[in-house]
């Protein structure tokens, strides 16, 4: 997990909150093992991308049968994802 920190109406938080794995400052993967997603994971991450200002990041579950299954993008300021 790495430490994550914001700003918020001139306050800052040194860990405002941990994202599971940042990949070169752009990427977020959120990690998952559940049964099923819900709409609370994506919206975590979303949250995650719109503080960071990330574009991109991949909601992963690993407690699909099938990895492929598990494997959601989320892309900031595009729709949500409706499969979740």
């Amino acid at each position: 997990q790495v430490p994550i920190s914001i700003v918020f109406d001139g306050d800052r938080f040194d860990e405002g909150f941990r994202a599971d794995i940042i990949v070169n400052q752009s990427v977020i993967l959120e990690l998952k093992s559940v049964e099923q997603l819900h709409r609370v994971h994506l919206k975590q991450l979303q949250t995650y991308l719109k503080l960071t200002g990330c574009r991109l990041g991949f909601l992963l579950n690993f407690g699909e049968t099938l990895m492929k299954n598990g494997i959601h993008r989320c892309v900031n300021g595009l729709p949500d994802n409706p499969s979740i």
